[in-house]
């Protein structure tokens, strides 16, 4: 050995040299400290392979020290006992402190400037997967079938009817594989809308930037569950629990004390029984099959005739164009305001470039006015519906229509509630006998009325349908109460 140092241990570690927290660091600085003024030297390469941080290196320089032990780089040699190569040593831990610092500036640069250019740099989020280009560019891309599971819960969220624990439920059920604490982070991300954030860095203001990526879900959508996650939506039903045989449960009001009816099931002797009953003090109560076999046929008087699909198509289209006039209506009073604010934007842009104003109270109202310009436009694009094929919409709802009892019948449990609703906006009341409400959802409602005109003139001589298109009854519509 040419200086006469006798080798103890010899130890490999691959860790970064960012932090003292290394395994194989660790063990050592345990050994030495058992072994105190046992060990003389530390011995490694370059002084960047002890430390890559100069504060932390001189603690644990001083720390070795107090246990008799000196560290020394061999490639890079230092006898600090001579107090000028304290600046020597100085030097050889603030050069990779300084490279480090300045490659992770660098990255940080890169990955503002990818998400200014609307590319997502980081682990995509559920629904999306990680892609390269052939220029090895990254990118994220759709994955399915998560991505239509997430707008799936995304829209059930939107609804305010169920929590959004039980969505992640649901959703996982659905076969999404995630936290609740990441479906929770998911739900509030714009990613999925199809906007990236670009965080505020010194004098530039956090602002969301176009992605390039396909969005999964529109804008509009995501600002309807940010409201209902943020609570300033409520919820327009109470929280039912999952129970197939009572689907109804929530939607009916007791006859008696006017109460909603809950349900539950009681054991029989060789099965149980579900029922939906009343609560606190009222013992009401109906069989929830019966019930249900009824509700079967109540649908049926809704049902549309298959031969009448031309009348209700043209019918239909008639009320979409009727009921978009209160949209066009809507999109113009917010074109208005998206106006008003971007003209309040370049006003106050002036008064800065004039010393009206200085740049903070400029950043304050950019911030302000940016924010509610960003939701306007949010939902001015989520009525922007001209592109929409009326006529594979209908096609579609139309052949639902056709199969109305079978859908509430044979469909799962959340989509059952989901076409309950539809139909009855508010609670039904079951006497024993029959369903009544206060009101039935339009174009059911039409679709009543016009089986009733049809079916007084089966012959369809001298049928005049456009009367029809008018025949909408006002609140307080009651359906016939069918019999048992």
């Amino acid at each position: 050995m040419i200086n006469d140092i006798m080798v103890r241990d010899v130890i490999y570690e691959d860790h970064s040299a960012k932090t003292f927290n290394r395994p194989k660091w660790k063990t050592l600085l345990v050994s030495l400290k058992k072994h105190k003024n046992k060990t003389d030297l530390v011995l490694f390469t370059k002084w960047d392979r002890f430390s890559r941080n100069a504060g932390d290196a001189y603690q644990m320089i001083s720390l070795l020290r107090k246990l008799g032990v000196e560290p020394q780089a061999i490639e890079q040699p230092l006898d600090l006992s001579i107090p000028e190569n304290k600046m020597m040593l100085a030097f050889y831990l603030a050069a990779p402190e300084v490279e480090n610092d300045r490659r992770a500036l660098n990255v940080f640069h890169g990955m503002r400037r990818a998400k200014k250019e609307g590319r997502y740099v980081s682990q995509a989020p559920i629904g999306y997967v990680n892609r390269s280009k052939e220029d090895g560019s990254k990118y994220i891309a759709i994955k399915e079938p998560e991505a239509s599971v997430m707008r799936w819960a995304f829209n059930e969220i939107a609804k305010g009817v169920f929590s959004t624990e039980d969505i992640h439920r649901m959703a996982r059920k659905k076969g999404i594989k995630t936290g609740k604490h990441s479906f929770w982070l998911a739900v509030r991300n714009p990613l999925y809308c199809g906007k990236i954030l670009v965080p505020q860095y010194k004098d530039e203001e956090s602002y969301y930037a176009q992605g390039q990526h396909e969005p999964i879900i529109t804008e509009d959508l995501f600002y309807k569950v940010q409201d209902v996650v943020n609570g300033r939506r409520r919820a327009i039903r109470p929280k039912a629990e999952t129970i197939v045989e009572l689907p109804l449960r929530g939607f009916l009001i007791c006859p008696v004390c006017s109460k909603i009816l809950t349900g539950s099931k009681s054991k029989g002797r060789n099965k149980y029984y579900a029922y939906y009953h009343c609560s606190k003090g009222c013992n009401h109560r109906f069989s929830a099959e019966t019930v249900n076999d009824l509700f079967i046929k109540e649908l049926q008087q809704y049902v549309p005739r298959k031969e009448y699909k031309k009348i209700y198509t043209a019918l239909i289209i008639e009320a979409y164009k009727e009921q978009t006039k209160e949209q066009q209506l809507e999109k113009i009073r917010l074109s208005n305001q998206i106006d008003d604010y971007e003209k309040r934007l370049s006003k106050a842009r002036d008064m800065l470039m004039t010393n009206q104003i200085d740049a903070l109270d400029y950043r304050d109202i950019k911030s302000d006015y940016g924010s509610k310009l960003m939701k306007l436009q949010a939902r001015f694009a989520g009525l922007n519906t001209d592109g929409d094929n009326i006529e594979t919409l209908l096609n579609s709802g139309i052949e639902n229509l056709f199969r109305l009892h079978s859908i509430y019948e044979y469909t799962q449990f959340v989509a059952c509630r989901d076409l309950i609703g539809s139909i009855y906006p508010e609670n039904l009341i079951y006497d024993g006998t029959g369903f009544r409400t206060k009101r039935v959802n339009e174009a059911v409602q039409l679709i009543y009325l016009i089986n009733k005109q049809l079916d007084s003139n089966k012959k369809e001589t001298n049928q005049n349908i456009s009367v029809l298109s008018l025949m909408v009854g006002d609140e307080g519509f009651e359906p016939p109460t069918p019999s048992v």
